[in-house]
């Protein structure tokens, strides 16, 4: 095992002991743009069929398509426009940390 993969691990590790904390939620602005996108992917009407062969890369868009469409939910239920016209939303640490992972891709 690389001293890389033995990291990540350790990483995953405290990712665990993080979930398990229950931190509090973030507020955050979404731009009116992005957030109509997030509820788009809520609203979406998915199939729910995971494909039977799957690369890891295809899964981790899967399941980032899926972190969208919970942002977009969290937006729906609690969502409040600002005076810019963007929305103001209480998400919860795991959703933002995704949603910045995926900006890394960019």
């Amino acid at each position: 095992m690389s001293e890389y993969a033995d990291e990540a691990r350790v990483l995953g590790e405290i990712g665990t002991v993080f979930r398990a904390a229950e931190l509090p939620a973030l507020r955050v602005t979404v731009p009116a743009a992005l957030a109509s996108r997030a509820v788009s992917a809520w609203e979406r009407d998915d199939e729910g069929t995971v494909p039977a062969a799957e690369d890891a890369a295809e899964r981790g868009r899967r399941h980032r398509a899926g972190t969208l469409a919970l942002i977009g939910l969290a937006i729906t239920e609690r969502g409040q426009v600002d005076a810019d016209g963007n929305t103001v939303v209480d998400l919860g640490p795991e959703l933002i940390g995704v949603a910045m992972d995926a900006a890394d891709e960019l």
